[in-house]
């Protein structure tokens, strides 16, 4: 199936480096390439097809640690059946090194760019709950340059229906009905103009188009849409006439799944979050399958969909009824569901199963639904999770490491006492960091980051903080070489998150962050340090950023330097990023950074520069890279020339592709990719091929 190979995503070029490329529906992600495990797929889920896209490398993609990689682009992953127990073999001779930093930072990313408040001159509160998830405020009376709704109802919709009524490339279709989902529906109007546009190509005869459907439903988030994906999911009779199969192939319910999720997440409708959270509920209990790619997906899905608390409702009930209503009632029962479908004494039960790999899962799911439960559920939740991850736990190395990650979300830098849940969470994660397999080493600095960085409720709300800075200082001086960019990053990551509150960040950090970069004569380490100087908008190491980007020569590195530049936010740097931007025509990764960077800092010339360039290029690299800066930098003077593109019956389909996806991202409803929402803080070693592998996953699409 032919797939658009999008090499202008926004991911960090020194990711980009480190894996191979691969095709998927509407763009590559910032992600790792195909992480999938030995069988992560899941019992016949199936790899994505096999024929290449457009041109392009098409070296396959990388596989899991230790493990073989498919011998073509998209093949299917290895049959299950292998287990994950033992060492962790960091990269293999088949693939990358995923305990690099550079792949948390791909995932990580969007929620600290945040490029479109940056871009539209509004201001996003990150200090809130919602920060990673991608909710946020801005003055609407500064958003000058943000697309209006006149022109995005009347130049580019029919652009976008014109393409889904009389283009057959996959490249364009796929991109346009995510563009399309993108930009949603009239806002207080209560049919959907694009629902029935969208859930046609459900009966497409390529398979890749017609999962992208299921997918772009769910991201149009129409309420209306439940029905369909409800049937999808299950695999219902209903679903099996629409589309005219005898079943619905597995990719389609994984990506319906997710697509319940992403629902579940922006409808006001708690009756319908409730409705597809026991769709959810029924899936993951289900004893008639054991897809991994389904379960997983539900699980993920379930933990975007948060139900209204009702401490009441979590006491109510017959214990004894079978069905799983009883567990979509409230927050509470959700958070029951899950903490007893992660305990490790329930891995079978009542005949489910409970694969490891599916539970993997479950503590993102719980860290994400915590907010806003009865006061006692991070308790049960912590407690749960520090069980087993002790020292003697006999779990998998992918739920060490999920667990690692979501105490991260749930610790803060309170000294509660020695017994205190906080205290205990902190000790934890240095014993993990100390102790733990290589991945969850590197994970736990970053879990010390963020509860370190996130001050507790008590009267010794920050006293945990400087125990976390000091085993971090600790590392990034005397910690082994591999270590050392991970301690530099969650520097950053506690930095800002202290800023996100309004508390004061460490100067001895700061300091030592700076020395760190300024010592630093590694390509494969100095981003870390920019980054962490970066996000903790360290004005003070401007310098040494600036001094950085003239020393290293290698495109990633440099990308690197001017992205940071961009997040301390001094404008300053525009000038010689702008230089740059002009020398980088024929570097299309180095081009995406600094565009990036320009965004960041609000510079209004850069799209009539890139608009420029995008005339003249004939690379079908600068091309996608052009093309892609203008979509995510959402400027309304980009619309036009992206339109015409996508309308150019003489440029290649995928150059046409490269040009609905960033018409999608211009116009997109929500400040922040669609899928931020599903890939923060995800524990992306614990991979399916619909989660993110070979440019075929739900993170893989633009």
């Amino acid at each position: 199936m032919k797939r658009l190979l999008l090499l202008g995503t926004l991911l960090s070029a020194a990711a980009l480096c480190l894996q191979s490329s691969s095709t998927g529906h509407g763009g590559t992600y910032r992600g790792p390439g195909d992480t999938v495990p030995p069988g992560g797929g899941g019992g016949g889920a199936g790899g994505a097809p096999t024929t290449p896209g457009p041109a392009g490398p098409t070296a396959p993609g990388p596989a899991a640690p230790g493990t073989p990689a498919p011998a073509t682009p998209g093949a299917p992953p290895p049959a299950p059946g292998a287990t994950s127990s033992g060492p962790v073999t960091p990269g293999g001779p088949s693939g990358p090194d995923l305990t690099l930093w550079d792949f948390w930072w791909g995932f990580n990313r969007e929620p600290y760019l945040n490029l479109k408040s940056k871009i539209h001159s509004g201001e996003t509160v990150t200090g809130s709950d919602d920060f990673f998830l991608g909710h946020g405020q801005k003055d609407q009376a500064k958003d000058s340059l943000r697309p209006s709704q006149e022109i995005i109802r009347n130049t580019v919709v029919p652009a976008l229906k014109n393409a889904l009524a009389n283009e057959r490339a996959n490249d364009i279709l796929d991109s346009a009905l995510i563009a399309l989902a993108k930009i949603g529906d009239v806002a207080g109007t209560d049919e959907s103009e694009f629902e029935g546009i969208i859930k046609e190509f459900l009966k497409d005869g390529n398979q890749g188009v017609a999962e992208t459907a299921a997918v772009a439903l769910g991201i149009l988030a129409n309420d209306i849409s439940f029905e369909i994906l409800f049937q999808l999911a299950t695999d219902d009779p209903a679903a099996r006439r629409f589309i005219g199969k005898t079943e619905v192939p597995i990719r389609t319910r994984a990506y319906a799944c997710y697509g319940l999720g992403l629902l579940g997440y922006r409808t006001s409708n708690n009756e319908l979050r409730q409705d597809i959270a026991e769709t959810l509920v029924d899936l993951l209990t289900s004893p008639h399958f054991s897809r991994r790619d389904i379960k997983v997906a539900a699980m993920t899905a379930l933990g975007l969909t948060p139900l209204e608390s009702n401490v009441d409702a979590a006491l109510e009930g017959d214990e004894e009824d079978n069905s799983n209503r009883k567990w979509v009632l409230s927050r509470e029962r959700q958070l029951d569901f899950l903490l007893d479908y992660y305990d490790p004494a329930n891995e079978r039960a009542n005949g489910t199963t409970r694969h490891w790999y599916v539970r993997a899962h479950a503590p993102t799911a719980m860290a994400r639904l915590l907010p806003g439960a009865a006061p006692g559920y991070k308790a049960k939740v912590a407690g749960l999770l520090i069980g087993s991850v002790d020292r003697y736990s006999k779990e998998n190395r992918e739920i060490l490491m999920s667990a690692t990650l979501a105490l991260g979300q749930i610790g803060t830098a309170e000294d509660d006492g020695r017994d205190g849940l906080n205290t205990q969470i902190r000790g934890e994660l240095i014993r993990i960091l100390k102790e733990g397999d290589p991945q969850s080493r590197r994970f736990a600095m970053i879990s010390l980051g963020q509860s370190g960085g996130t001050p507790g409720e008590g009267e010794n709300a920050l006293a945990g903080a400087t125990v976390a800075r000091k085993e971090l200082l600790r590392q990034l001086s005397k910690g082994k070489t591999m270590l050392k960019p991970w301690a530099g990053l969650a520097l950053g990551v506690m930095g800002r998150q202290l800023l996100d509150h309004n508390e004061t960040m460490s100067e001895s950090a700061s300091n030592a962050l700076r020395a760190a970069a300024a010592d630093c004569k590694r390509p494969a380490e100095i981003g870390a340090y920019l980054i962490g100087i970066g996000i903790r908008r360290d004005i003070e190491g401007m310098d040494i950023c600036m001094e950085k980007m003239d020393y290293f020569t290698t495109d990633e590195s440099r990308g690197y330097c001017a992205v940071a530049l961009g997040l301390i936010e001094d404008r300053s740097a525009i000038a010689p990023i702008q230089e740059i931007i002009r020398e980088s025509k024929y570097k299309p990764d180095l081009l995406k950074q600094a565009a990036i960077a320009l965004g960041l800092l609000g510079d209004k010339e850069l799209v009539p520069d890139l608009i420029g360039m995008l005339e003249t290029a004939t690379g079908l690299a600068t091309q996608a890279a052009i093309s892609t800066a203008l979509g995510a930098i959402g400027d309304s003077r980009s619309i036009d020339p992206l339109v015409e593109l996508l309308g150019n019956q003489s440029v290649t389909d995928s150059a046409r592709g490269f040009a609905a996806a960033a018409l999608g991202i211009v116009c997109d409803k929500e400040e922040l990719p669609w899928n931020t929402k599903i890939s923060a803080n995800i524990n992306y070693r614990a991979n399916t091929v619909t989660l993110t592998g070979g440019g075929t996953g739900i993170l893989d699409l633009l």
